[in-house]
């Protein structure tokens, strides 16, 4: 940001309602009045989808985690669950039963969504314990995590699991609802765009976890940032 500063870059807060792109010139409508550029930078980022539960808020940065690859070395030896069903929450688990002494890998169904060849090596893996139809209901803890209560849903037998950590991988949601018809999105809401955070409407990029990509963490997000600004350069010189 001082950086941006010294190139005396205007900072303004507010709230986008919207943006319209005809021609060359796009608008950018706030609640503090209208702006115009030639191009624009989506960086609305994405939000971890959380399951609602007692206890999750609280114990946020205490043992709850939404990114293992984050967050997994603080957990080496230790006993956690992984919640979720689809490839994420399949590589947690195998990621977190490198260093980890038990893995509990919670999912809703009885069936994952996971693609098969995770999923079997998931049921190879010695200290990955599978624990279907099964949600987590509650969280505890005293400063830290200490055990979840989960229910299954079938036969309704409600059991305490001593647990470390919890990892919460249940999917994310975009936050691109007010570009919606402005760029091509896919099926989830991500904006369709690539390395060069190019999106299908010309002077509009894409870059952080918002577009579509293989992995969302910062690292990810500035690298973005820089090819988001060589892209923006590139264009305007075409102009």
């Amino acid at each position: 940001m001082e950086h941006a500063k010294k190139m005396e870059a205007e900072f303004v807060t507010a709230e986008v309602k919207g943006i319209s792109a005809d021609g060359d010139v796009k608008k950018i409508s706030t609640d503090k009045g209208d702006y115009e550029a030639k191009t624009v930078i989506l960086a609305t980022g994405a939000d971890h989808r959380k399951l609602g539960v007692p206890g999750e808020q609280e114990l946020g940065g205490m043992g709850v985690s939404y990114c293992a690859t984050c967050d997994g070395a603080f957990f080496r030896g230790k006993t956690v669950a992984v919640a979720g069903g689809g490839d994420v929450a399949l590589e947690d688990a195998l990621f977190l039963a490198r260093g980890c002494s038990k893995v509990y890998l919670i999912h809703r169904r009885d069936e994952f969504r996971g693609a098969k060849v995770l999923q079997e090596q998931v049921k190879k893996t010695e200290n990955i314990e599978l624990v279907l139809d099964t949600v987590i209901e509650e969280i505890k803890g005293e400063g830290q995590v200490q055990s979840i209560d989960i229910s299954n849903k079938k036969t309704k037998e409600k059991r305490s699991l001593p647990v470390d950590g919890v990892f919460i991988a249940v999917g994310t949601m975009p936050n691109t609802e007010s570009f919606s018809g402005l760029v091509k999105m896919d099926d989830a809401g991500y904006i369709i765009a690539g390395e060069d955070t190019k999106t299908s409407r010309p002077g509009i990029f894409a870059a952080g976890d918002l577009r579509t990509k293989p992995l969302r963490q910062v690292i990810t997000a500035a690298a973005d940032g820089a090819n988001a600004i060589t892209a923006v350069e590139e264009y305007l010189h075409g102009l």
